[in-house]
């Protein structure tokens, strides 16, 4: 019999299996007189999120953007320097809620470097029997679950299962990361730029796997890339970062189809065409992201913005319902001191 059994849904399909209220990572600069910290990193700023059992959240935004500081602060791999977690109902590392240990039970992740990521003394089916090894379940049930883990992902055991990573291809050693993310049976699996590093044939081949398992497994996804395309195929919604903070959040044909925030504009016209008449005869966003160090007053985007005012230096954005999703713009928010407020 199994012994590490799924943890059952707790609070019904209309509570949310994670929530996340008021996050802030700040990384210290040492630099000052005797190593003093005169200077942070504002990595991640007072970011909220819920995401829903079942579905598939992908976050996007440029490189620097804060997305891969989420990601390991919802898996608790860093510790926020405030805010809250709430799994299932459940607050995470507080008094009458569940440890980080249980947090890491139910929520897994995946990684962009699939070799790094493995040890490289351990032959796959150890790899993935570990996990379950270590929360109690006998090392022959382990290593069943390993081989049958193995097939799940397209990989058979018989001839997989005692190799070891270099003797593996990428898009191989990122179904086994796979397949170890899902040994503990977890509930959501954080995926931080998982096809990047693929080939797109491969890249291909496990985005659907990706969805096949999803439905076999009853699983919930946060899906990170900086390709705007995949995450349209795979997501249910869609979260946009810019400098540690979201910008717009929405079901993803809201957001693909009608953008509002001019960075997601930007964002989605800056993707590639197959269309030959369809050429980009000028870039879409202008300059640079500003420095995390000391980033703008106001609205952080302003300084890269079309449509920036005296007003967005002055009054920070918050998210504003606007139907189908929400945007943090002060052009929606109606009396917010924007010549374009109410109107954009």
């Amino acid at each position: 019999m199994d012994t590490l059994l799924p943890v059952t849904d707790r609070g019904g399909p209309a509570q949310p299996l994670l929530l996340a209220t008021g996050l802030r990572k700040h990384f210290p600069i040492p630099g000052g007189l005797l190593g003093r910290t005169t200077k942070v990193v504002r990595a991640v700023d007072d970011l909220s999120l819920s995401v829903a059992k079942g579905e598939t959240l992908g976050v996007v935004g440029e490189s620097g953007c804060g997305k891969s500081t989420v990601a390991r602060l919802l898996i608790r791999l860093i510790k926020p320097d405030r805010g809250s977690m709430v799994l299932d109902g459940d607050p995470v590392d507080e008094p009458h809620g569940i440890t980080v240990n249980e947090l890491r039970r139910q929520v897994q992740m995946v990684f962009q470097d699939s070799y790094a990521s493995l040890n490289p003394r351990l032959t796959i089916v150890e790899t993935l029997a570990f996990a379950p090894k270590a929360h109690g379940v006998p090392a022959a049930e382990a290593r069943d679950r390993a081989r049958d883990l193995l097939a799940k992902v397209g990989l058979e055991p018989s001839n997989f299962a005692d190799r070891y990573p270099h003797e593996l291809s990428g898009g191989q050693r990122q179904r086994v990361n796979i397949a170890r993310a899902l040994a503990l049976r977890p509930r959501l699996v954080i995926l931080d730029e998982a096809v990047s590093a693929l080939d797109k044939s491969v890249e291909a081949q496990v985005l659907n796997m990706l969805v096949d398992l999803k439905q076999e497994f009853g699983l919930t996804y946060v899906f990170i890339s900086h390709d705007l395309n995949v995450v349209q195929y795979l997501s249910d919604r869609v979260m946009v970062m810019y400098l540690g903070k979201i910008v717009e959040i929405g079901h993803v044909d809201a957001i693909y189809g009608n953008p509002q925030h001019p960075y997601t504009r930007a964002l989605l016209s800056a993707r590639p065409s197959m269309d030959p008449r369809k050429r980009t005869r000028e870039a879409p966003i202008q300059g640079d992201p500003p420095n995390p160090i000391d980033p703008p007053s106001g609205c952080r985007f302003r300084t890269r913005c079309p449509f920036a005012e005296e007003a967005c230096a002055k009054t920070v954005p918050v998210l504003a319902d606007t139907g189908a999703q929400s945007v943090a713009c002060l052009m929606y928010v109606p009396g917010s001191g924007h010549s374009r407020a109410g109107r954009p």
